[in-house]
């Protein structure tokens, strides 16, 4: 069942990024998905998936929350016209509770890819990883935030 409902959801994708959804793209989008799940079936197919699902779904909203929000205070902040009273740029190590390549990597990917941070680095051991923040008014509120936000729904996605 899950085989099926992910062929059919990978032909729709199929179908919306190409822009037709016309008989002969979805037929070539389920073929398409159909190769393509045959090379994942392993992991399509436990128990488990519609909980991941839920859990990627939670996450991919938070960054859009968490996107659109840092793209308002940025660009206020940017409009005011005092901006550099009001920068508090900053340099800080985040402490990792998160350890494997695939964590650490979408959790720098995410804090980059919102406006107002930049992950800039991530310790040898992988204990830390350094992040450049616009404006920080208090260092334990950022990491908190960032804590119970990201990193929390990442370990969520990626436990078994």
């Amino acid at each position: 069942m899950a085989f099926i409902l992910l062929v059919i959801v990978l032909a729709l994708i199929w179908a919306a990024v190409t822009g037709s959804f016309s008989l002969m793209n979805l037929l070539l989008g389920f073929a398409v998905a159909v190769f393509a799940a045959l090379f994942i079936r392993a992991r399509v197919e436990r128990p488990h998936l519609p909980r991941r699902l839920r859990r990627i779904l939670v996450l991919a909203f938070l960054f859009f929350y968490e996107l659109a929000l840092s793209a308002w205070r940025v660009a206020v902040l940017v409009a005011s016209p005092n901006m550099h009273a009001k920068l508090r740029p900053a340099i800080f190590a985040y402490p990792l509770t998160v350890k494997s390549d695939q964590e650490i990597t979408l959790l720098a990917n995410l804090m980059t890819l919102t406006p107002g941070t930049l992950s800039i680095d991530v310790a040898q051991d992988r204990s830390v990883i350094y992040v450049h923040a616009l404006e920080m008014r208090d260092k334990d509120e950022t990491i908190a935030g960032i804590k119970s936000g990201f990193e929390a729904r990442i370990a969520e996605v990626f436990e078994s």
